[in-house]
């Protein structure tokens, strides 16, 4: 089976990754490099956040329990809290009801020399309302055009989009809420939806591949993050974050006036 962190490109079928492999990494070790991938782009935020022409929004999707949660924190663990905007998109308010399904999702989109992080974003649009049939076929089908070129417009206009989708397996999500149930401390993350969100895995895995394939392009191509284990869930991700920002071969912008004549006394 193919794994990794991959890059979408062709036809997609989730049976074909592996949600637990990983890529016969030694877990202690690669958990030292994670903190060090973290360390370094937490180096990395203060440029992007001084220059301001650029922004960062990283994108994460995935089934129930896939560890979205726990993938923000770790790949921001050293990143100054004040550059960074989280958005989770939650059932649609009647004011975000009124207005296209982007509207809101355009409105929470990073200012310059940020980080921005959307927890769900604006893909269950073409998951959980495809899948719960709250809206027909001929609503959420040209929602994957709309959503590309959305993106496109973004990128153009300085938003580097990095998009991640956390691939669990049924067996995994199972053991994770049955310790939700089991632990003290968790209980409060359990959700009966949960429940009737798992009764409809082969609708939604059916509905992550046709949005993998069809909103994968070249300005955002979604990354494919084995979750089973998160140790290496992490290390994928801030290992994807890091390459992206340094991409952007930042510099320290110069002073807009000439420092050398300033005095104190």
């Amino acid at each position: 089976m193919n794994s990794r962190n991959t890059i979408v490109s062709g036809h997609v079928k989730l049976k074909r990754f592996d949600p637990g492999d990983c890529g016969g990494l030694d877990k202690d070790d690669t958990k030292k490099r994670t903190r060090q991938l973290e360390m370094r782009i937490g180096e990395l935020q203060p440029m992007l956040y001084a220059n301001a022409n650029r922004s960062i929004l990283l994108i994460f999707q995935g089934m129930d329990a896939s560890g979205k949660d726990g993938a923000v924190r770790g790949v921001l663990r050293e990143v100054n809290p004040a550059g960074v905007e989280v958005t989770n998109f939650k059932v649609p308010s009647a004011e975000e009801s009124a207005h296209d399904f982007l509207w809101r999702v355009h409105k929470a989109v990073p200012r310059f020399g940020n980080i921005g992080v959307f927890n769900r974003s604006h893909y269950e649009a073409v998951l959980a309302e495809r899948v719960l049939g709250l809206v027909p076929k001929s609503v959420w089908k040209p929602r994957y055009r709309q959503i590309v070129e959305f993106e496109r417009m973004l990128e153009e206009n300085g938003v580097v989009i990095v998009k991640f989708y956390l691939h669990l397996s049924r067996e995994e999500q199972a053991k994770r809420f049955r310790e939700r149930l089991s632990n003290p401390e968790k209980n409060w993350k359990f959700s009966h939806a949960d429940i009737a969100t798992r009764q409809r895995w082969v609708d939604y895995i059916g509905a992550y591949e046709d949005m993998l394939n069809a909103t994968s392009h070249d300005a955002a191509p979604w990354h494919i993050v084995p979750a089973d284990h998160n140790w290496y869930r992490d290390h994928m991700i801030a290992k994807t974050v890091l390459q992206e920002m340094q991409k952007l071969r930042m510099k320290w912008p110069k002073a807009k006036e000439d420092l050398s004549k300033v005095r104190f006394k």
